[in-house]
């Protein structure tokens, strides 16, 4: 019988960054709009310059009549005959945190799956990056960069990435703070347990969160019987099952147990939870993550969105 599945080696960093650059062409800008108008914010990604509350001068603009005359200012008036405002910096979340799950059950590609794991979660991370770095915010990658700005973000990310030391499966998330986005793409086949502990750091400090949940489908469908070994990528071990289809209901029902709870639990906390299958196309679940990121947010807001079956 041909072999359902196989880890594969690690995904090249500059054919990642090049597939990154091309999904991310696919977000189209009429849904940026769109999302624009729904939710009455800024246009496309949060934390672009626009007028609004904040501490940094941003532009002098003709006072419009109505206004609080409180907010003329009246020593730029008296260089002319006009009376003028100043707008302060429109502040929000000014940093998004963005980190891809580089262990060894990430490597997993099924022969029903078009890539691996591995590869699905940074095309989708670097994608994000050069979106981001295209509209002015600064990313970071927790662990191994300080927050940046710059035009080439998916370069630099991956420039680190393959400069930096072999790195733990899950990252310190400390430094992150208060008003900050962080994107997390992983299989999350922890306990829910384990990972609400990783993330509880986010929970208390107030970021907001956003978990890519890769699925290969063969993880989730199950489709193994007669003979078959499975074999654990982290530690080694195995497990030989004589049928294994008289394993499929149990598994099923444990594996969409574990990925309603983190749902759950990422719903309560305001943030938001996508899965993205990798026989299904990584722009999808990029076009979820961008409503996740700019819709107005509230604890019990957060949103779940299950792409591609």
């Amino acid at each position: 019988m041909a072999r359902l599945g196989e880890a594969t080696s690690p995904a090249a960093t500059p054919d990642v960054v090049a597939r990154a650059r091309a999904r991310a062409a696919l977000v189209p800008d009429l849904l940026v709009e769109a999302r624009r108008v729904a939710n009455n914010v800024i246009a496309g990604w949060h934390g672009r310059r626009q007028r609004g509350i904040g501490e940094n001068f941003w532009q002098f603009r003709p006072y419009v009549e109505g206004e609080a005359v409180a907010r003329i200012d009246w020593r730029r008036s008296a260089r002319d005959e006009h009376l003028y405002v100043r707008d302060r910096e429109w502040e929000a979340a000014h940093t998004v945190w963005l980190w891809a799950d580089k262990s060894a059950s990430m490597l997993y590609k099924s022969a029903h799956a078009d890539v691996s794991k591995e590869s699905r979660a940074l095309v989708l991370i670097f994608a994000l990056a050069e979106l981001l770095s295209r509209s002015g915010e600064r990313i970071a990658w927790p662990g191994l960069t300080d927050p940046f700005s710059t035009r080439n973000g998916a370069e630099r990310l991956a420039q680190h990435l393959g400069h930096a030391p072999e790195q733990g499966d899950k990252p310190d998330l400390t430094p992150v703070r208060r008003f900050s986005d962080v994107v997390l793409a992983g299989d999350f086949l922890d306990t829910p347990d384990e990972t609400m502990r990783w993330l509880d750091t986010l929970a208390r400090t107030g970021a907001r969160a956003h978990l890519i949940e890769i699925a290969d489908p063969a993880e989730e469908n199950f489709p193994y019987s007669g003979r078959t070994e499975f074999r654990d990528p982290e530690t080694g071990e195995k497990l030989t099952a004589g049928r294994a289809e008289t394993l499929g209901d149990d598994y099923r029902q444990l594996y969409l147990a574990r990925r309603e709870t983190l749902s759950r639990w990422c719903k309560k906390l305001g943030w938001s939870y996508t899965v993205n299958h990798t026989d299904r196309l990584a722009s999808e679940a990029l076009i979820a993550v961008h409503l996740a990121m700019t819709a107005e947010t509230g604890v019990g807001t957060g949103a779940q969105t299950g792409v591609g079956r």
